[in-house]
């Protein structure tokens, strides 16, 4: 997502180095190259006006101070103006209301409405302890209903049974009078979309949102349909009264635009991005953040704060002991790493997160499907060859490639891979941490 936006910029930033400040003439230049980069990304062509203005005034004779080049001084005022266009802060959710708190969600079909109904759910219970359910009012589309059960039992999370012989109405008031009697805190309410905007839909969730009050109206748009997605969260918002909205398929190869556009246009801001289509790919949007990583400054805090989530403490501990030691790093602690990153969404989420210049220098490529073929191969060994990887000679590198459905040569890159990580908490141990960092591009698991 973004990346060719990301590379646009930073060729406009190495084009002003060696300059002594900026100066109107060197500016027009950079912002000629910007505005191409966020047209070609997709940003609607108002927005892309205004902020190209916003970033002339601001940059027009900033002195360079310190160690900063033109191009780093430029870098600062357009992440400033990028701040800004975003929001410059993240709107968390309202949910001081009276028990349950209403999220109505509304969007067209196709966007991801009910995957995210289920998301939010999700995080709600796991980030806020949230007791909260479930419910889809679309009677329309087959099987929705079905999708968002069997989706709230893949997430443990509640749901209120409906069928398409009921009304969005009937099946909604019913919801929430189960809500209260069951002491939920959050009641999501999963609505009907359309291919296309149409009376109908408007007027159906117009009389929902009537009936529930909702405390937040959530808008979700497909990131994927550009300047559309702002074109139809305009027409949305001029039918109810959004609180926010939530930009899905920013994994996807999104260019962008409605990212840097649909807070300017709608005035409604963006609470959450979808970013992987697995259970926990849902965040809170961040403007300053994505900011960053649009600049290729890579987006650390969201990376320690999903580590804090979903990394396993004790396993950490443990592994951090036998780093200190430079003993006892065997097989069992390989696999370990590799299920830390699979909960962090993969070793490519990881790295979209990191500044460029990590990313590039930890690895050209980066495979998360390796990942699932070494931890297969290390399930196919013993707990003895796991502890004791030396034991491991060709007959049994015969029998564990054939348990794991690879060959032989996997079984030797998976070895070296492992003596290479083990050599390198050697290095730990011993304080040579940017001998260790020197060493590290290619080594981890998935990534070479």
């Amino acid at each position: 997502m973004l990346d060719n936006l990301t590379q646009r910029l930073s060729g406009v930033i190495k084009n002003l180095r060696g300059q002594a400040r900026l100066s109107e003439s060197n500016i027009q230049d950079a912002l000629r190259e910007v505005r191409m980069a966020l047209l070609e990304a997709d940003v609607a062509l108002p927005v892309v006006k205004e902020f190209i203005a916003q970033v002339k005034v601001a940059a027009l004779g900033h002195e360079v101070v310190g160690n900063l080049n033109p191009g780093q001084a430029l870098i600062g005022v357009v992440h400033r103006e990028l701040t800004k266009l975003m929001g410059e802060h993240n709107d968390a959710l309202n949910l001081a209301a009276v028990p349950p708190a209403v999220i109505l969600m509304a969007g067209l079909q196709g966007a991801g409405k009910t995957t995210t109904s289920g998301k939010l759910a999700k995080l709600l219970r796991d980030q806020q302890k949230k007791k909260v359910l479930l419910v889809s009012c679309d009677i329309y589309r087959p099987a929705a209903i079905e999708q968002l059960r069997m989706l709230a039992t893949q997430l443990q999370v509640d749901f209120f049974a409906s069928d398409i012989t009921q009304k969005p109405q009937d099946i909604a008031l019913a919801a929430l009078d189960f809500a209260r009697k069951h002491h939920h805190d959050v009641l999501i309410v999963d609505t009907a979309g359309r291919l296309a905007i149409d009376t109908a839909m408007m007027a159906e969730i117009q009389q929902l949102h009537t009936l529930l009050k909702p405390i937040e109206t959530l808008f979700v748009v497909d990131a994927m349909t550009g300047q559309d997605a702002v074109n139809t969260a305009k027409a949305f918002g001029e039918a109810l009264p959004l609180t926010g909205i939530v930009l899905t398929k920013l994994d996807g190869d999104a260019r962008g635009g409605a990212a840097l556009s649909v807070r300017q246009i709608t005035g409604k801001p963006i609470k959450f991005i979808g970013v992987s289509e697995k259970a926990n790919g849902l965040e809170a949007f961040h403007p300053e953040r994505m900011a960053s990583r649009v600049l290729g400054m890579g987006d650390v805090l969201s990376l320690i704060e999903e580590a804090h989530r979903e990394v396993d403490h004790a396993e950490a501990e443990k592994l951090a002991k036998k780093m200190k030691t430079g003993q006892g790093f065997d097989l069992n602690d390989f696999k370990s790493q590799m299920v830390q990153m699979r909960k962090m969404g993969g070793v490519s989420a990881m790295m979209d997160k990191l500044p460029a210049q990590l990313s590039q220098a930890a690895g050209a490529k980066v495979d998360d499907k390796a990942i699932n073929r070494l931890e297969g191969i290390i399930n196919s060994m013993t707990m003895q060859e796991r502890s004791k990887p030396e034991l491991i000679k060709a007959s049994r590198k015969r029998r564990i490639a054939m348990g794991a459905g690879v060959q032989v040569m996997h079984v030797n890159q998976l070895l070296n891979q492992f003596e290479q990580t083990q050599k390198m908490m050697k290095m730990f141990s011993k304080g040579g941490m940017s001998k260790m960092m020197r060493g590290m591009a290619g080594k981890l698991p998935g990534m070479r």
